[in-house]
């Protein structure tokens, strides 16, 4: 009995590659204005505490100094992070990105971060209120989001994780143990 195995076979001349039909990016899910918003109101506080963050960072003074200097870059690095995230997946979902230095300080849901020096104390608790300011963002435009594109709401969920997780590290700083 001779099987195809055993016997050589001729390809037909147009095997091969060939054209499939696909779904790719430009082709993909198109998000409503709805989500896009949400996610440009997201984007703006994550820059803003990006460049706050930066603002605190040089010029923090005090007890405890170089440490609070230390953790406030990796605030600044993950802020920085979470916006690329957040800018691309806007673009994914055909929308435009803006983090010009005009729309995000018209746009931005954070205060306004003093100038001169700070003492390290009062940057605990601005830094806390910032980090929890961009936290109220997401965690108000979340069902929007949620709604429209589950993973875009996953991406928020591991940003708030995060941010939320420096918040009570931060805030730490300045708290007493409470009393038994």
């Amino acid at each position: 009995m001779t099987t195809t195995l055993d016997r050589h076979v001729e390809a037909p001349a147009d095997a091969g590659a060939r054209k499939t039909r696909r779904q790719n990016a430009e082709r993909g899910f198109v998000a409503p204005k709805e989500l896009t918003d949400a996610m440009q109101r997201v984007l703006v506080d994550l820059i803003e505490l990006h460049l706050q963050g930066k603002q605190a960072h040089w010029n923090v003074v005090g007890k405890n100094f170089r440490d609070l200097h230390l953790q406030l870059d990796e605030i600044i690095d993950a802020a920085r992070e979470f916006s690329d995230v957040v800018a691309e997946r806007l673009r994914a979902l055909h929308a435009t990105a803006d983090g010009r230095s005009d729309t995000v300080a018209a746009t931005t849901t954070l205060p306004e971060y003093p100038g001169g020096e700070i003492d390290t104390a009062e940057t605990v608790d601005l830094i806390t209120a910032r980090l929890e300011a961009t936290v109220a963002t997401m965690r108000d435009v979340h069902d929007t989001v949620d709604d429209a594109d589950p993973t875009s709401a996953d991406i928020l969920h591991g940003i708030i994780e995060k941010l939320e997780q420096f918040a009570w590290m931060v805030s730490a700083e300045n708290r007493t143990p409470a009393k038994k």
